[in-house]
């Protein structure tokens, strides 16, 4: 089995995630508040999670959160508050995929 980054590590790497996901975003026109861009800070959550330990999924769903947050959804890197029910469904599904990836990727794999 792979060694899984450290807690710290993956923050580290979510912060780096974050800001090349909004990177990639901008030219395609998606930094808006949508499904799209969603999905795309999901699947980066997935993608780390697999790396990484099961601790570091708060982390690296927060970390993604704020980005999608400030460049995403309220542009400009002003993070915004759209209410308790918008905010903790997007940041329970950042966490979600990240913590379900981390545990995925620790299941034995069969020859």
């Amino acid at each position: 089995m792979p060694e899984r980054l450290p807690v710290a590590m993956s923050g580290a790497a979510a912060l780096l995630l974050g800001a090349a996901t909004a990177l990639a975003l901008a030219p395609l026109g998606e930094l808006r508040s949508g499904w799209f861009a969603l999905t795309v800070f999901a699947a980066g959550c997935a993608a780390l999670g697999a790396r990484s330990r099961p601790a570091a999924a708060p982390l690296v769903g927060a970390a993604l959160w704020l980005f999608h947050n400030g460049f995403a959804e309220h542009r400009y890197a002003q993070l915004g508050w759209d209410g308790w029910a918008v905010e903790t469904r997007h940041l329970a599904l950042l966490t979600g995929a990240a913590l379900l990836a981390a545990l995925a990727a620790r299941l034995p794999r069969r020859p």
